[in-house]
């Protein structure tokens, strides 16, 4: 697929596919967290413990929080611009890139930079204690780092006006987005929360780079029916020597063609819609 150099002006975008369904999951899982937090705070607190990545519980069973923890309940404001920032750039890259591809997408980056930040806190808690595993973080921005650094990937020289007087390039703005988070996160104490923003990032990426460019299970499925036509038509060639051999026996003379199928002696034109041919 080509990539565009050129301007883009980013209105509101389609709604549909894999992007609404990361949008709503993560509007409704807002609302109920802030419901319960209004009338049912120890119940809230007990969910949160459920969903958010903390490497010493998904390491002990609960596996699930590497791909939970996008889910929960930040600041009204950043939970806003998040769920913007997917709207916008993942429904244009489902539209170039189709909605299979954004859901591995979300799928490798999420769940690979969880595990990959959860084996760093490991390896680095005796050094870095503010890595170590007891910590924990959640919410849906290092995902968004990782759409933004694909959508630069894709459209890097391209303006985009969201909001913005003076146009800015895709590359830029990921990397503002990407500065400002980390910045924001370590002045805030959330050196583990950083950490996962740029493992998520860094899985996202290794993803574009070594990935088919239109996803791995489209790839997977393809060359899964390419083994199976190979295996029937090695299948079909064994019958049609079986064949030729039993007919020399019967004093006859039969031409297949490399693909095991019958020729017809005369040079008439096999009719592929003909039932009474060999197929």
């Amino acid at each position: 697929m080509l990539r565009s150099n050129g301007p883009i002006t980013l209105s509101l975008p389609p709604f549909r596919g894999i992007t609404r369904r990361i949008v709503l999951i993560g509007l409704i899982s807002f609302l109920v967290f802030a419901v319960l937090a209004a009338f049912l705070n120890p119940l809230e607190a007990a969910l949160v413990g459920l969903i958010q990545l903390e490497p010493r519980r998904a390491a002990h069973g609960m596996f699930w929080l590497v791909l939970t923890y996008p889910f929960g309940p930040p600041a009204i404001v950043s939970e806003l611009f998040s769920l913007l920032s997917v709207w916008f750039f993942g429904s244009t890259l489902e539209d170039e890139r189709g909605s299979r591809w954004l859901g591995e997408y979300f799928l490798v980056s999420t769940i690979g930079g969880g595990i990959l930040a959860s084996l760093i806190s490991y390896a680095v808690a005796a050094r870095v204690p503010a890595l170590d595993p007891s910590h924990t973080t959640i919410g849906l921005w290092p995902f968004v780092l990782a759409l933004l650094l694909a959508f630069a990937r894709f459209h890097g020289d391209s303006e985009l006006r969201v909001y913005f007087v003076i146009p800015i390039k895709a590359k830029f703005l990921a990397a503002i987005y990407m500065l400002f988070y980390l910045a924001t996160s370590l002045i805030g104490g959330d050196q583990f929360g950083a950490m996962t923003a740029v493992c998520v990032a860094l899985s996202g990426y290794l993803y574009l780079v070594l990935a088919p460019n239109r996803g791995v299970r489209l790839a997977g499925s393809e060359r899964w029916y390419s083994l199976r036509n190979a295996y029937y038509r090695a299948k079909r060639r064994r019958a049609a020597k079986k064949f030729t051999v039993y007919m020399k026996k019967q004093g006859k003379e039969v031409n297949i063609d490399a693909d095991g199928r019958y020729i017809d002696p005369t040079g008439t034109p096999r009719d592929p819609n003909d039932k009474r041919w060999m197929n």
